[in-house]
């Protein structure tokens, strides 16, 4: 559902206020820390609940305030509102209390590009991860529950582990088998599904001239039941015990972009990666859209900066149909460029917009 008017308070830098946001597009022009990213930020928060920098609540109070808040109003009326204020958030649906965030994801699914999405193709696996397991959220509230219960039940063997609190092991053994095979085989299926949507867009996008496409490489093999993962669980006992950590299971699980050379990560250039990771941001709302028959939200901060112009023109030709786009320019892009029928066009100074 699009936003027609975004309301802040001491949120971030953004001025106290309203604004209009009611267009297909809304594009925000402005210096670098003039508060474009921070009101991005706050539709971010608007669909998640939470900020896409990360960090804590707090962070995002306006410096010398205690408390910030947020209210997001649809074209119908309809109205979302998150507020936070020494140390607790409320969030409220046309006045009613959410209990879970999982209503705003369905509520709201939005897609952000922003420069930290290069951790997706050259960071750490927890980031990779990130990424499969919030494509699958998107789509499946399920997937959520399933992910969480593994991680409340991970925690607890952990803690067993470094306890040694071995009968309680055997039960969360059996737990955590069930549970991880749940999102290893979720995980196969999504990685199976987005690879025949990201490969050939990619290719389209870079150029390449060859097929780059997703590889799950998961921590139980795909062969294993329950049974070899509990007996596999208990081998690695000992070692287990020793570490006080579970050394097996889904959070080390692998995703990777290969060719037919092997892992494409290692060898890309910087802008072969910024491109990868633009791409995957586009497979995964072509993926939610698919899936779901369900446009999503598009926030787009400064993306194009490192892209030449013919790649640019092929990245915008390449975005999905949103239910609403919110992108972010400096004042020397050729945004105008990208001006579509009814866009909003605000320039940023300080926190305060001003429409063109």
């Amino acid at each position: 559902m699009p936003f027609s008017r975004i309301e802040s308070v001491s949120f971030r830098n953004l001025a106290d206020g309203a604004i209009q946001t009611e267009a297909p597009s809304v594009f925000v022009v402005g210096e670098n820390g003039q508060g474009k990213s921070n009101f991005l930020d706050a539709v971010y928060t608007l669909c998640y609940g939470s900020s896409f920098r990360g960090g804590q609540d707090a962070d995002a109070c306006r410096n010398g305030e205690r408390a910030w808040s947020l209210r997001g109003v649809s074209p119908d009326g309809s109205n979302c509102v998150i507020a936070w204020e020494a140390g607790t958030k409320a969030i409220k649906e046309d006045g009613k209390p959410v209990r879970d965030r999982k209503r705003l994801v369905e509520r709201n699914p939005a897609i952000v590009f922003c420069h930290e999405d290069m951790e997706f193709s050259r960071g750490e696996p927890e980031r990779r991860r990130f990424f499969f397991d919030q494509t699958a959220s998107l789509v499946s509230v399920g997937y959520i529950d399933l992910l969480r219960a593994y991680r409340r039940t991970l925690k607890a063997r952990n803690q067993a582990l470094k306890d040694r609190s071995l009968d309680v092991l055997e039960v969360l053994d059996l737990q955590l088998a069930s549970y991880g095979l749940g999102l290893r085989d979720a995980r196969a299926a999504i990685a199976r599904e987005f690879d025949g949507r990201f490969a050939p867009r990619f290719e389209s996008v870079s150029r390449l001239g060859y097929r780059v496409g997703v590889s799950y490489r998961p921590s139980w093999r795909l062969d294993e039941g329950p049974d070899e993962v509990v007996a596999r669980l208990a081998a690695a006992r000992d070692r287990e015990l020793a570490l006080g950590t579970s050394l097996s299971g889904p959070h080390r699980d692998r995703f990777a972009f290969t060719d037919d050379s092997g892992d494409f990560s290692d060898r890309a250039s910087t802008g072969q990666l910024r491109l990868l990771s633009l791409t995957l941001r586009i497979a995964q709302a072509e993926h939610y859209a698919g899936v779901s028959g369900r446009k999503p939200v598009l926030l787009l901060d400064d993306v194009l900066l490192e892209l030449d112009p013919e790649k640019r023109r092929r990245f915008m030709e390449a975005l999905p149909e949103a239910e609403q786009s919110f992108f972010t320019f400096l004042p020397g892009e050729p945004y105008r460029d990208y001006l579509r029928d009814g866009t909003i066009v605000y320039w940023t100074d300080d926190g305060r917009f001003s429409r063109t």
